[in-house]
Formats: structure tokens, C-alpha cells, sequence
């Protein structure tokens, strides 16, 4: 299961950019802590050091559902502002929001052509007169790649799909990056008040949000059975 979160300081000054940068590393590491995978797809920074405008990350895992439904909403920290120190505002907020992924295509070996070649380069009579090079080619998107590492054509073949679909994977995931990156609208959505976390001072500690989470925990319990299922 995959799921994608923009994490995002809206039109919020400076110190919401910094709670961005904190926020992100709280969800990167309470993913580790769940034993999920994560994967920073896109990361605009802010004009502070140490800051970030927006990113999106994936999250995957067997609990990737529940953990991202437990991080989006409204994100609220409480503390003095770093940049303005005779700034009496307190209460800085950012928002979390689902991304929804695109289709992605899957690999089939019909999907792919193979042509044997000549091998160019260093390797005497060999390299001229057998065939044991391969080039594969994945037919829908045009993409191919070649292997002449091994003297048989066999094992150059099982090289060349290898990284024909380490190719599509890079490929696939730089498509994902660029549509994330057009998410803008998330910027204009984020709302003041009531929390799904919210944290305090320079240290960052979460604190407890008062309110009910009855109807929340039922969710993720819902959510969680049906992921299993």
C-alpha cells in the first residue's frame, strides 16, 4: 500500500516554514519507528535556513493507511517566533494533505523486445564474430537499454531486463515527483483550528490535543481492516 502526503506551509510566513521542516522530520521518523517506507518525492525550501516551503513524501507499508490518516489535517505549533522576536503572535499553523497518486504501469514480458547484437569494444575474434550482446527494448514507452557485460548472450539478457525495469522505476518515479510538484492548490486549503497535532516550543514536543478522537480511532480501525482484507 502506497500513499502520498504534501506537507505544506500554505501562504504562511517564515516560521511556518520552519514548522514545515520539523513536521517532516516528526513524520519521517515516526514512519521508521512503524517500519515503513518512505520516499521525499519533492521539497521546495523556504527563504530561511533550514526551512521548506512544501514537500511531499510516499510512505509505504503494510500500515501506510492509518499512518497517513493520522497526520492529515491542520498541523499547529505553538512557540515564539524565531525570525520577529517582538512578535506577539504564538499560534503558527500548516497543513497536511493527501496527494492522490497517479495510475502507474506495470511490466509484462510481452511489453518487451529483445535484439541479440555484436558486442563493440575490447575482446579479440569473440567480440567480432558472436552475437552476445542484448538490447532490450520496453515497447509501450520506447525506452531501452543494452548489456554486452558477459560473453553470454543469456546472462546479458537477464542483465538488460534488470536494468531496463530499474529504468522504468526511475522513470516512474520522477513522473510521480513532477505531478506532485504541480499540486498547488493544497497552498490555498489550509484551515486554522482544530488540530490533528499539535506542538510547542523550540524543542517541538507534541502535545496532547483536546478533543474527541472517537470517530478517528473508528476510522483507522475501519481503514486498517479493510486494507487487510
Amino acid at each position: 500500500m502506497e500513499k502520498i502526503i504534501q506537507i505544506t506551509a500554505g501562504r504562511g510566513p517564515a516560521e511556518c516554514t520552519w514548522v514545515v521542516a520539523q513536521v517532516l522530520k516528526k513524520v519521517l521518523d515516526e514512519a521508521r519507528e512503524q517500519e515503513l517506507e518512505t520516499v521525499l518525492l519533492q521539497r521546495e525550501a523556504g527563504e530561511e535556513n533550514g526551512t521548506i516551503e512544501t514537500t511531499s513524501v510516499a510512505v509505504k507499508g503494510k500500515n501506510a493507511v492509518a499512518f497517513v490518516n493520522s497526520w492529515v489535517g491542520t498541523i499547529q505549533w505553538i512557540g515564539q517566533s524565531q525570525y520577529r522576536k517582538m512578535h506577539k503572535r504564538k499560534n503558527w499553523f500548516i497543513g497536511i494533505f493527501e496527494i492522490e497518486p497517479q495510475k502507474g504501469f506495470s511490466v509484462s514480458d510481452n511489453d518487451i523486445q529483445y535484439q541479440a547484437m555484436r558486442s563493440s569494444g575490447a575482446g579479440g575474434q569473440h567480440v567480432n564474430k558472436v552475437s552476445s550482446a542484448v538490447r532490450a527494448i520496453h515497447i509501450p514507452t520506447g525506452i531501452a537499454v543494452v548489456s554486452m557485460d558477459s560473453r553470454s548472450q543469456h546472462q546479458n539478457k537477464k542483465l538488460a531486463t534488470e536494468r531496463l525495469l530499474k529504468k522504468l522505476e526511475d522513470e516512474t518515479l520522477q513522473q510521480l515527483k513532477n505531478h506532485v510538484g504541480k499540486q498547488w492548490k493544497n497552498q490555498l486549503n489550509i484551515e486554522r483550528g482544530n488540530p490533528v497535532r499539535v506542538f510547542t516550543g523550540s524543542d517541538f514536543k507534541k502535545n496532547k490535543v483536546e478533543k474527541s478522537y472517537k470517530g478517528i480511532r473508528q476510522k483507522l480501525k475501519n481503514d486498517l481492516r479493510n486494507e487487510n482484507n
